[in-house]
């Protein structure tokens, strides 16, 4: 019985692995095409039978089989070679692809912002390296490169300035800023920073509009202004006493690199200036200002000089004047202040801001008819306009335009003769629509003048910045001759007019009493005074930096820094030991390499404390070279230093500061206070009265220096005091360029 039991169980499993076999063919022969339907006779069609995709099976359940033989999968196929050749093609086409795709997202999200940024780093590393290679006494020899430390300083110089210039916008904006504290830098240096000159071309209409249309809800600038393009028909016909209307040229007046202006009419009358920003600056101002405090950065800790301190304060400046509303609130404040000093009430003129106008990216203001400052002829000449006039708009709220000029009018009846309507319309549309008011007072041949003298300008000039720095604390940090106009009153009277708010500091008023008192110890050669300032800014050479103030040689003091330049700038060294004495003679390369690196230790002691150092100073200094500058141009006819002292003196008699608590008197005494704080108010009175006797004797000299400049025998008082600021500089290593005075 068990032996039949075995049989039957071996009989079955010879029959499952046979089925497995058959259906393992099956499997195999449909996969290379071939069919297994039984054969029915001769007449038999054999049908296609379709693969199945499911994942369920129609038949019945079958236990799984094991993996198919090595023999069923065919002959192996040898892999996919590549040469290195095209390897490395498909790799540079992945490349290449993704640089354009980079380079098209940065130049449409960000106007090339990355660009410039990989461009600024680019240079900065060149200049570094050239610095770190060639910046010793006999540097290494280039090819095609004249040798020594100023051939290196003007590479360097022409570097950077084509940099700046290239990428434009906000970078002439850093170009300047560092260019307030040029004085320290090499003459290369100073040269290329003279000409950073705040002008870029300017750009089309179409881009002009949309930055409109993007801060006024959607809205053209004939809607938001209420103006056209092209003169009215009838006053194109000649007939004057056709309906006004708002205008508005499409032509920029004015473009500087971060805005430009144009001319306008609202349909009330007013003329006003719309001052617009680039619609690439908002894009590219986050990595700019990246950019630089990179490179500053990297400067600071590559040749130990603390200078990225100053960075924050001054990428804060350079982003509140790129908002016009900043801009505007600094204007209205100023006309506060102006409207508010007896002094300066009816000489200064801010022109309103009209708000209603104006965004974040669009200012609108008075148009102003008016000279520039450096304009001596036009000043000065003689006055043709009528008896008892003054300028154009003089008394402020715009001046309707009356009429068109004959010119405009020729200019349009040519423009409806050309063939082209294309040109025709394009023509009209950029026609200068703006009056030429300025025949009416300097005559046909334009020889007249506004009949003003230099003396009244520049006093204007000095007392209102001097009030800024010393009374109000509120400072306008570009008084460059661009953002000042003249105009003469009916009265003869010179009125000095103040645009471009956008750059301004705020003082505090302990930082103004401290800068006072700095000035008012220059004068009276207080050199306690002087130490004791520069210590609370954590200044180590209060020579040097009284200098630096005046802008003329400080003659006081210990003079310890101007002395270790000079031992520095000697020809000859003496080495003495217990034994001999050794005389050694450097050459003219040595000492300058050593006047340089003397130089680095100067700044490093005027910035020794970085927390200490107030960031003013930065601006406060380019602001008053500037005046200088301009008072020098227009031949020195005010005494500039006295007036500055004087209004430094005034600002500590007005607001002498806080009484000390010790000298108030103990036990609370309230009546011992009132006299101790009598007593310290009548103090400041006179020292004020003393300062101002003191300020006479500088008349003297002033006087003089006027007496033989109007008799031919010399020069005028700023240019002897520039010519002494010199000659101390270039014993000290630095060699002063005209140009830096003028701002």
């Amino acid at each position: 019985m068990a032996y039949l039991r075995q049989k039957q169980a071996a009989a079955l499993m010879n029959h499952i692995i046979n089925d497995n076999k058959n259906n393992y063919k099956i499997i195999i022969d449909s996969v290379n095409g071939d069919d297994h339907t039984p054969d029915c006779g001769p007449n038999h069609q054999k049908t296609e039978q379709p693969i199945r995709f499911s994942s369920s099976s129609p038949g019945p359940f079958q236990p799984l089989r094991g993996p198919p033989s090595p023999w069923s999968l065919g002959a192996p196929r040898p892999a996919r070679t590549y040469t290195r050749l095209r390897r490395r093609a498909r790799r540079l086409g992945l490349v290449l692809a993704l640089i354009t795709a980079v380079y098209l997202a940065d130049r449409q999200m960000y106007a090339s912002g990355l660009a410039r940024s990989v461009r600024t780093f680019a240079t900065g590393l060149l200049v570094a390296l050239d610095y770190k290679i060639n910046f010793r006494p006999e540097p290494l020899p280039l090819v095609g490169q004249p040798g020594g430390i100023p051939a290196l300083h003007r590479r360097s110089a022409e570097r950077l300035s084509d940099l700046l210039r290239h990428n434009g916008g906000l970078y002439l904006k850093i170009g300047q800023a560092v260019a307030m504290q040029s004085a320290l830098l090499p003459p290369e240096f100073q040269r290329m920073f003279a000409r950073m000159f705040d002008d870029a071309p300017s750009v089309p209409w179409a881009e002009v509009e949309r930055v409109i249309r993007q801060d006024f809800g959607g809205r053209s600038p004939e809607e938001v202004f209420g103006v056209r393009f092209t003169l009215p028909a009838s006053v194109v016909a000649g007939d004057q006493g056709g309906k006004r209307g708002g205008l508005m040229e499409r032509t920029a007046r004015a473009s500087a690199s971060v805005a430009q202006v144009h001319w306008a009419r609202l349909p009330d009358g007013r003329e006003v200036a719309v001052k617009i920003q680039k619609p690439d600056i908002k894009k590219q101002i986050s990595w700019d200002l990246w950019a630089f405090k990179v490179v500053t950065w990297v400067y600071s800790r590559w040749f130990d000089l603390p200078l990225y301190s100053l960075v924050p304060f001054i990428t804060e400046r350079l982003e509140l004047e790129t908002d016009f509303l900043n801009e505007a609130q600094n204007s209205e404040t100023m006309r506060q202040l102006v409207a508010s000093e007896p002094w300066l009430r009816g000489r200064v003129y801010v022109p309103p801001v009209y708000p209603e106008l104006s965004s974040a990216r669009v200012l609108t203001t008075e148009w102003i008819e008016g000279v520039r400052l450096w304009d001596r002829d036009a000043i000065t000449g003689p006055w043709l306009g009528p008896r008892g006039a003054g300028s154009p708009g003089v008394t402020g709220g715009g001046t309707p335009l009356e009429a068109p000029t004959h010119q405009q009018q020729s200019f349009v009846r040519n423009n409806n003769n050309n063939n082209n309507d294309r040109d025709k319309d394009k023509d009209k549309h950029d026609a200068p629509l703006k009056p030429d008011r300025t025949t009416a007072w300097r005559g046909p041949a334009g020889k007249g003048g506004l009949g003003l003298s230099e003396r009244d300008v520049m006093a204007t000039m000095v007392d209102l910045f001097a009030a800024q720095i010393f009374r109000w604390g509120v400072v306008h940090c570009d008084p460059h001759p661009g953002n000042l106009f003249v105009r003469r009153l009916p009265s003869g009277r010179a009125e000095l007019v103040l645009i471009d708010h956008g750059l301004y500091v705020r003082l505090s008023p302990q930082f103004r009493r401290q800068y006072a008192d700095f000035w008012t110890g220059l004068l009276t050669f207080d050199n306690a005074a002087i130490t004791r300032v520069t210590a609370e800014w954590g200044i180590r050479a209060p020579d040097l930096f009284a200098s630096a103030t005046l802008m003329r040689p400080y003659e006081g003091g210990s003079q310890e820094t101007r002395k270790g330049l000079l031992q520095a700038g000697d020809k000859t060294t003496t080495t003495t030991t217990t034994t001999t004495t050794t005389t050694t003679t450097t050459t003219a390369a040595e000492r300058h390499y050593e006047l340089q690196k003397r130089m680095k230790q100067g700044i490093r002691e005027i910035l020794a404390d970085e927390d200490k150092w107030p960031k003013e100073l930065l601006f406060i200094g380019r602001n008053m070279r500037i005046v200088q500058g301009n008072n020098q141009y227009m031949g020195s006819p005010v005494n500039r230093v006295k007036i500055m002292g004087y209004w430094a003196s005034a600002s500590l008699s007005a607001d002498p500061g806080p009484v000390d608590a010790a000298a108030a008197g103990s036990g609370g005494s309230t009546t011992g206070g009132l006299v101790v704080t009598l007593r310290h108010t009548l103090a400041a009175r006179w020292r004020h009265l003393v300062f101002r006797a003191v300020l006479w004797g500088t008349d003297v000299a002033f006087y003089f220096f006027r007496l033989r400049q109007w008799l031919g025998l010399g020069l005028g008082m700023e240019d002897e005091i520039e010519n002494s600021m010199r000659s101390m500089a270039r014993d000290m290593g630095v060699e002063l360029q005209h140009d830096l005075f003028e701002g």
